[in-house]
């Protein structure tokens, strides 16, 4: 018995621990576990909840539309289903939530939930949305209420293949056709989609962009396809991104992390010309161009999955592979001087370039997060620079020799400390370069995207 209220107990620990929600009731709907990150997510009190039907806790739920009542009575789980709802004091709560049936003895016994809140990702795209919609006026032929976009003679470069690159998008831009631009993070893909648009015919319509992996997969249906009322829960009329990039450019990057789902509804809609709303049978028909973007190599993407070979297919009518920094080093002196007259202006300083063992480092530096990279290393040094020149001692210490691992301070310091300490450093150091990319920053360390998350939330690191 001991040992039983032991486990128990400990059970009951984790459950508490853990920063998502997680909601319990009977069969009969009772709640029987709430823990206090559900109560904060849901705007509500453990103890209001604890002992209540569910559907009372939270009246604009139903049968139908509560998805714990929903395992309870099919006894088939549901996985990343949104969820919209408001508690009993008014206030909309968005959700995404994995819901199981609980079984004792092979009989239904109850239904867990864990649930993410994503109440503030929704209300910012649905605020995206309806800037873009009343910006975009009927009949509008200028985007000058819109920012300004990059042009090709922007982008600097003294590299053979990066001025093939951009020579191959500069012809690209006079057709229809979809592009796939191909390179690392930080090498200028969105430089080059932009520029696309900007030498196109449809300069002069909307350019709209979108980061795949930036929004919770059951939200980015609705942000790209649009919805109608009712189609779930608080859902409202309200046009997606192919509506408002009608006679424009739509640039989706990171498109390796679309879910697989939507990858084939784009695929439809590309062959088609034509989107459907969530919950609308009719199609809308819309004349958009696709820009696409990857960090990675699509060919991976392809073979582990991520990737749908059809649309891959697809979208790489015409493929642009941009070099890395590293392959492009004339580009450094060049980039050097363009980002140092930048921040003069903005930061209203006088720095006139380099001392002559910075150059060297920056020469013979490996550059992993690239441009993006560079230009962060400049600010960074001209934000403490006294002088006219950068010295060693104004660059981040990631880019120092000398700083690249940690050295004992005694004799009788521990090996695992020592070895800690390295490990934090260049989990810190590779996050840092990899724009707080996770999954990024766990494949150049050679080890699983899981095992990174925890050691970032063990130590406190925030990408």
């Amino acid at each position: 018995m001991e040992k039983r209220r032991v486990t128990e107990e400990m059970l009951q620990e984790v459950l508490h621990s853990i920063d998502e929600g997680i909601h319990v009731v009977n069969t009969e709907g009772i709640t029987i576990f709430y823990n206090p990150v559900a109560a904060a997510l849901d705007g509500m009190a453990v103890e209001e909840v604890l002992g209540t039907h569910v559907l009372e806790a939270f009246p604009s739920l139903t049968n139908k539309t509560s998805t714990l009542m929903q395992v309870l009575q099919t006894g088939q789980p549901i996985y990343n289903q949104r969820q919209t709802y408001t508690n009993r004091y008014g206030k909309r709560i968005v959700t995404i939530n994995s819901t199981i049936p609980l079984r004792v003895g092979g009989r239904l016994a109850g239904a867990l939930e864990v649930s993410k809140d994503v109440t503030r990702i929704q209300e910012l795209a649905e605020q995206v949305i309806d800037l873009r919609r009343r910006i975009r006026k009927p009949g509008r032929k200028t985007a000058a209420s819109e920012p300004r976009l990059f042009r090709f003679e922007e982008i600097l470069t003294r590299n053979l293949q990066m001025m093939k690159a951009i020579e191959r998008a500069k012809r690209a831009a006079a057709t229809r056709s979809p592009v796939l631009v191909v390179g690392e993070t930080g090498t200028g893909k969105e430089l080059i989609v932009q520029s696309i648009h900007s030498a196109s015919p449809r300069r002069d319509q909307p350019f709209i962009a979108q980061n795949c992996a930036a929004i919770p997969s059951s939200l980015l249906e609705g942000i790209l396809f649009g919805t109608v009322k009712g189609a779930f829960t608080g859902a409202e009329d309200r046009p997606g991104l192919f509506e408002l990039a009608d006679g424009g450019t739509l640039f989706l990057d990171e498109i390796q992390a679309m879910p697989a789902d939507l990858q084939a509804k784009l695929l439809r809609v590309l062959e088609e010309g034509a989107v459907r709303r969530v919950g609308e049978g009719n199609a809308r028909w819309v004349d958009v161009r696709i820009l696409c973007a990857t960090n990675e190599d699509p060919a991976l993407s392809v073979e582990e999955g991520r990737l749908r070979r059809d649309l891959f297919y697809r979208i790489q009518v015409v493929r642009i592979d941009l070099p890395p920094l590293r392959e492009r080093r004339e580009d450094i002196p060049l980039l050097t001087s363009h980002f140092i007259q930048e921040y003069n202006r903005q930061l209203g300083k006088l720095v006139s370039g380099l001392l002559p063992a910075v150059e060297d480092m920056f020469l013979r530096y490996d550059w992993p997060g690239n441009v993006r990279e560079l230009k962060h290393a400049i600010e960074g040094a001209m934000n403490v620079a006294e002088g006219e020149t950068i010295t060693p001692e104004d660059l981040p210490p990631h880019l120092l020799p000398e700083a690249k691992l940690p050295q004992p301070e005694g004799e009788d310091r521990p090996l695992r400390e020592v070895l800690a300490e390295v490990e934090r450093r260049m989990i810190r150091d590779t996050l840092n370069a990899c724009g707080g990319n996770v999954r990024q920053a766990a494949r150049r360390l050679g080890i699983p995207r899981q095992t990174l998350q925890y050691k970032l939330k063990k130590w406190g690191f925030k990408p």
